[in-house]
C-alpha cells in the first residue's frame, strides 16, 4: 500500500510523462506533414515558372483555404491534456477508497475517545482545510455505505487544528504528522485553465470573424477587404463552343500560345500581353471567351465583377485590388476576367461632386498593380465592358491594355455558327434550315439566339414532340423579336380593323417602294405593347446605309399614320412609337450625318453623354438660334415629304389596302408572300402554311379514322372562310358606297 505522499509523487510523474506523450506526438505528426510536403515538393528538373499545370498539380482543390492551424491544435491538444488528467485523479481518488475510508467527524470523535487511533497524518491545503487520515491499532467492524467492512485506516475533514487538538492527541498517545495536502500540477491546471478556456473562445471568435469560421474563409465580418473570389480550375470551353467571332478569336489565340509555350515569343524577345480589354455590345460573348480562353490555356481563372470591388468604405476596393493580384501571382500562371470593369475604370474627376473617391482610390491601385507586375509571372489581366466611352485613359494605354478586341454583332455566317453551337444540344428534326433562321435574326447577338433556340426546345416540349421544328423555331423567333401573344386581350371589331388598316399601310407602302426591305409577315395579334406589328426581313445586311434606303425607312415608318389618315379621316395613338422612330432618324440626318444639302455636312447635335457615366455637366451650344429654325424647318420639310409619299402610294392602290386589310382582319397573320399573292390578284389558300404546319403536329389518337378528322379540319376551315369572304364584301361594298357619297 502506497502511502498518501508517494501516490501524490507519482501522480505528478505520470502527468507529466501523458503531457510528453500528446507534446511528442503532436509535433511529431507535424514534422511528418512537413517532410511529406517537401518530399512532395521535390522535383528532379528546374522547374519551370511558365509551367501552366504547376498549381494544378501542388492545388488540386484551389478553393481549399491556405494557412497555418498550430494554434488551434495546441489549443486542442491542451484541452485534451487536462480532461485526461482529471479523468486519472478521479481513477487515482476511486483505488485509495479501497484502503482509505471516509467517516464522519462523530465516528471520529468515537474512536478517539475509545483510544482506538494508532497514529494519524494530516494533509494541510491551501485554503486551511485539514484531512485527517488515521491509523487503528487494529482493524474493527464498521458500517461504510450500508454494509460492515474490516476497517484499519480512515480519513475524515476537520475544520480546525489548535494547541488544544495537539494536547489531546498528545495526551491519548497518537503520534501525527503534517503534509501538504495540494496537488501541485493539479492546481496548476485549474488555475490557468479558466484563462485558457476564455482565450480559447477569444481567438475562435476573432478567426470566425476575420476567417469566415474555424478553418478559414472569405466570409468573415472582418474580411471585407479581401478578394472574396478564389481561383476556379481550367474550364472545359474552348474556342469549339464560341462562335460568330472568328477575329476576336484569332486575337486571343495568341495569348493562349503565348502561356503554352513562352520561350517561343521570348527567345526573340517578345513581351507577354499586359491586359486584353474585349469591346463589344451585351450579349455578343465577351464573358464566354474569356472563359474560352482560360479553357484553352488550362490556367487557373479567376472571375470578378467590377461591382466587387467598390464598397461604402473608402479603400476597400484599393485592398481587395492589391489581394487579388497577390493571389493571382501565387498562382500564376493564370487569367484575371474582370467584368464590367467601367463600374471601377470610369474617368477620373468628372460629374456631379468631381469625381468618386472611393472608386478612384480603387481605379489608382488597379492602374498601379497593372503597371507593376514583373515580366516573368505569366499573369494577363482580361476585362470587358460595353462602354468604352467612359474607361479612363489612363487604364486604356499600352503597358495596362495593350490590346483592344472589338466582339461585335455576328454576321449571317456567325449567326449561322452561334446556332449551330446551340443546337447541338437538342434534338432538331430534318426540316430545320439554320441558314434561313441566320437570315431572319438580322442583329441578334448569341445571347438572344441561344434564347431563340431555348424557347423553341420549351415549345416542342409542351406540345409533346420528339423533336424541335421549324414551325417551332419560328414561333420562338416571332416570340423573342415581337414578344408574347396576348391572347387574353378583347379587342373590338372597329379596333382590330382599325389596326388591320395600319399594319397594312406599312405593309404596302413598304411593298411599292423601291428598295425596301421585302416583308416578312404582318400581324394584328397583339404582342408585347403593340397592337400590330409589321416585321421586314433585309436581303442583306449593311454596315452603312444610304440617303435614299433611310428615306424609304422613313416612309415605311409613316405609312400606318396615312392609311388612318386615308380611311378614317381621323387619326390615332397608334402611330406614336412609328413617329418617334421617324423623328429620330431623320434629325440624325440633318444633324449628325449631313444628308441635308440645306444645312450642309457639319454636325450640330453632340453625342448623348449622360452626367454620372463621366461626362460633362454642362453642353455647349454649337449653333445659332437662326441654325436651330433651318434645322427645325428641315426636319419638317423631310417628314412631311414622307408622310405625302406614304399617302400618295395608298391613295393609288385603295382597292388593294382594303382588300388586304379585311382579310388580315379575317386571318389575323399574313406572310410575305401571301401579301405578294394578293397584290397579283391571286387568292390565298383557305389555311396558312404555319396553321398547317401545326395541324401535322397535332397529337391525334392513332385510330382508322386519323385522314378523315384531318380532312375535316380542313373542310371546316373552309367553310367558315368562305362565310367571312361574304361579310367581307358586304362590308366592302357599304364602305364604297359610304366613299362615293362623300
Amino acid at each position: 500500500m502506497l502511502s498518501a505522499e508517494r501516490q501524490t509523487k507519482h501522480l505528478e510523474i505520470r502527468n507529466k510523462n501523458l503531457i510528453f506523450v500528446f507534446y511528442f506526438y503532436i509535433f511529431r505528426m507535424e514534422d511528418k506533414n512537413i517532410n511529406k510536403e517537401k518530399q512532395n515538393n521535390k522535383q528532379p528538373n528546374k522547374p519551370n515558372p511558365f509551367d501552366p499545370k504547376k498549381d494544378i498539380r501542388k492545388n488540386k482543390d484551389f478553393n481549399q483555404p491556405q494557412g497555418n492551424n498550430n494554434l488551434l491544435k495546441i489549443l486542442i491538444f491542451v484541452l485534451l491534456a487536462g480532461i485526461i488528467m482529471s479523468l486519472f485523479t478521479l481513477y487515482d481518488q476511486t483505488t485509495n477508497k479501497d484502503t482509505t475510508h471516509k467517516i464522519s467527524y462523530s465516528r471520529y470523535q468515537e474512536l478517539l475517545k475509545q483510544d482506538l487511533i494508532l497514529k494519524a497524518k494530516i494533509y494541510k491545503t491551501s485554503i486551511n482545510d485539514y484531512e485527517f487520515v488515521g491509523n487503528l491499532k487494529q482493524p474493527i467492524q464498521m458500517e461504510i455505505n450500508g454494509q460492515q467492512t474490516s476497517v484499519d485506516k480512515f480519513s475524515v475533514k476537520i475544520a480546525v487544528v489548535d494547541s488544544a487538538v495537539e494536547e489531546d492527541w498528545a495526551n491519548r498517545g497518537i503520534t501525527w504528522d503534517y503534509l501538504d495536502g495540494n496537488n501541485t500540477m493539479w492546481d496548476f491546471v485549474l488555475g490557468f485553465l479558466p484563462w485558457i478556456i476564455i482565450i480559447a473562445v477569444y481567438i475562435f471568435f476573432v478567426r470566425w470573424m476575420t476567417k469566415g469560421g474555424p478553418g478559414g474563409g472569405p466570409k468573415g465580418i472582418l474580411n471585407f477587404g479581401k478578394n472574396r473570389n478564389k481561383p476556379v480550375p481550367p474550364t472545359e470551353i474552348t474556342f469549339k463552343d464560341v462562335a460568330g467571332v472568328e477575329e476576336s478569336k484569332f486575337e486571343l489565340s495568341e495569348v493562349v500560345d503565348f502561356l503554352k509555350e513562352p520561350e517561343k515569343y521570348q527567345r526573340l524577345g517578345g513581351k507577354i500581353p499586359r491586359g486584353v480589354l474585349l469591346l463589344g455590345p451585351p450579349g455578343t460573348g465577351k464573358t464566354l471567351l474569356a472563359r474560352a480562353v482560360a479553357g484553352e490555356a488550362e490556367v487557373p481563372f479567376f472571375n470578378m465583377s467590377g461591382a466587387d470591388f467598390v464598397e461604402m468604405f473608402v479603400g476597400v476596393g484599393a485592398s481587395r485590388v492589391r489581394d487579388l493580384f497577390e493571389n493571382a501571382k501565387k498562382h500564376s500562371p493564370c487569367i484575371v476576367f474582370i467584368d464590367e470593369i467601367d463600374a471601377v475604370g470610369r474617368q477620373r474627376g468628372a460629374g456631379v461632386g468631381g469625381g468618386h473617391d472611393e472608386r478612384e482610390q480603387t481605379l489608382n491601385q488597379l492602374l498601379v498593380e497593372m503597371d507593376g507586375f514583373e515580366q516573368n509571372n505569366a499573369t494577363i489581366v482580361i476585362a470587358a465592358t460595353n462602354r468604352p466611352d467612359v474607361l479612363d485613359s489612363a487604364l486604356l494605354r499600352p503597358g495596362r491594355f495593350d490590346r483592344q478586341v472589338v466582339v461585335d454583332r455576328p454576321d449571317i455566317r456567325g449567326r449561322e455558327g452561334i446556332f449551330k453551337v446551340h443546337t447541338a444540344k437538342i434534338k432538331i428534326g430534318n426540316d430545320v434550315d439554320l441558314n434561313t433562321l441566320a437570315k431572319a435574326t438580322p442583329g441578334l447577338v448569341g445571347a438572344d439566339i441561344a434564347n431563340i433556340v431555348n424557347e423553341a426546345a420549351l415549345l416542342a416540349a409542351r406540345r409533346g414532340a420528339d423533336s424541335v421544328t421549324m414551325f417551332d423555331f419560328e414561333n420562338a423567333k416571332d416570340k423573342v423579336l415581337m414578344g408574347v401573344e396576348r391572347k387574353s386581350l378583347v379587342l373590338s371589331d372597329k379596333e382590330k380593323e382599325m389596326t388591320a388598316y395600319h399594319e397594312m399601310g406599312h405593309a404596302l407602302v413598304g411593298h411599292f417602294l423601291p428598295g425596301a426591305d421585302p416583308l416578312h409577315k404582318v400581324t394584328i395579334i397583339p404582342r408585347g405593347q403593340a397592337l400590330g406589328l409589321t416585321a421586314y426581313l433585309p436581303q442583306e445586311e449593311m454596315r452603312s446605309h444610304t440617303r435614299d434606303y433611310i428615306l424609304t425607312n422613313v416612309t415605311m415608318m409613316l405609312g400606318g399614320r396615312a392609311a388612318e389618315k386615308l380611311i378614317y379621316s381621323n387619326l390615332t395613338t397608334g402611330a406614336s412609337n412609328d413617329i418617334q422612330r421617324a423623328s429620330r432618324l431623320v434629325t440624325k440626318m440633318v444633324c449628325e450625318w449631313g444628308m441635308s444639302d440645306k444645312v450642309g455636312p457639319i454636325a450640330y447635335s453632340t453625342p448623348d453623354e449622360e452626367v454620372f457615366l463621366g461626362r460633362d455637366i454642362s453642353r455647349r451650344k454649337t449653333h445659332s438660334e437662326k441654325m436651330a429654325q433651318i434645322i427645325d424647318d428641315e426636319i419638317k420639310r423631310i417628314l412631311d415629304e414622307c408622310s405625302a409619299d406614304a399617302e400618295k402610294i395608298l391613295l393609288e392602290n385603295i382597292d388593294l389596302l382594303h382588300k388586304t386589310a379585311k382579310m388580315l382582319v379575317v386571318r389575323e397573320t399574313i406572310e410575305g408572300e401571301e401579301l405578294i399573292m394578293l397584290v397579283n390578284g391571286k387568292e390565298l389558300p383557305p389555311i396558312t402554311n404555319a396553321q398547317l404546319e401545326a395541324l401535322k403536329h397535332i397529337s391525334l389518337t392513332k385510330s382508322t379514322n386519323e385522314p378523315e378528322l384531318f380532312d375535316e379540319l380542313i373542310d371546316d376551315e373552309k367553310e367558315i372562310k368562305e362565310n367571312k369572304k361574304e361579310k367581307v364584301k358586304t362590308k366592302e361594298n357599304n364602305l364604297k358606297n359610304n366613299t362615293a357619297n362623300s
